[in-house]
């Protein structure tokens, strides 16, 4: 957390504010939370474009180069937040606004690169976006002997997906998450395409998934945690055949799933 759906809703609701407006002032309160980050390089600078790359935001300015967040577990950004909010990096725009990123547990990062898409090359395609097809889906898994639940997690596979949005959209595709992922057919990567595609457009609808820090840029908790189907469901009934929803160790981490709807 966040994953994409997070990270774009603070995106989208930043740009009407941000694109076009000129760095006035930067304050940095934390430098362990920033990297590359110099004011005097950077004031005087126009942000260009406000977008998102995986689970980056991305602030493109007027001499190419880009401001990148990642907020990791804990890290927020707001738009002029209020006194109580204790940050460690402040960008002052001309207009009188001010975006403030802030992580208490210190996990998440600002950066500054002279070529933000060159910086993040190592990230894979972008599931929701128009030239990402069944057949690229189909192709990562088939090459891969990992389970398929680690294939979605690995952001050089896809960019963006995290531990909620797998887990969702495995349970609504049916495939059990410890599956090698080179062992799916073609029926069942596309039903696994349309089902990421689907849990992700579901949760940037509903602005995101607040199950403790997330927030977004106006400090409001996100709706999408009110829909889950099985992420943090352990004992309740699964919502197609009412089967307890299971929780198990893959790849690291926990994932949910129905032991009927996701046979092994």
């Amino acid at each position: 957390m966040p994953e994409l759906p997070e990270v774009e809703t603070i995106a989208r609701e930043l740009k009407p504010f941000l694109e076009g407006k000129r760095i006035v002032k930067i304050e940095i309160f934390k430098p362990e939370l920033t990297v590359g980050i110099s004011p005097e390089m950077l004031e005087g600078k126009t942000i260009n474009r406000v977008r998102r790359r995986g689970k980056y935001l991305i602030l493109d300015l007027s001499d190419g180069s880009g401001l990148l967040f990642h907020l990791r577990l804990t890290g927020r950004l707001y738009l002029n937040p209020g006194p109580e909010i204790n940050p460690g990096l402040l960008i002052h725009t001309e207009g009188n606004l001010t975006l403030s990123f802030h992580d208490p547990r210190k996990l998440g990062r600002a950066y500054w690169h002279p070529a933000p898409d060159e910086f993040l090359g190592f990230l894979g395609p972008e599931p929701l976006a128009e030239g990402f097809t069944p057949q690229e889906l189909y192709r990562i898994l088939s090459e891969r002997k990992a389970s398929v639940k680690a294939v979605l997690l690995d952001q050089r596979n896809l960019a963006g997906i995290g531990n909620i949005y797998a887990d969702e959209a495995l349970f609504l595709a049916g495939i059990n998450p410890r599956r090698p992922a080179s062992s799916l057919s073609w029926e069942e990567a596309e039903r696994l395409y349309q089902a990421i595609r689907e849990v992700l457009a579901e949760g940037i609808e509903r602005r995101g998934t607040t199950l403790s820090a997330y927030r977004d840029a106006f400090g409001r908790r996100g709706e999408n945690q009110l829909s889950l189907r099985v992420f943090r469901r352990t004992g309740k009934p699964c919502p197609r055949c009412g089967t307890p929803i299971e929780r198990i160790k893959v790849a690291g981490r926990s994932s949910h799933y129905c032991p009927k709807c996701q046979p092994i």
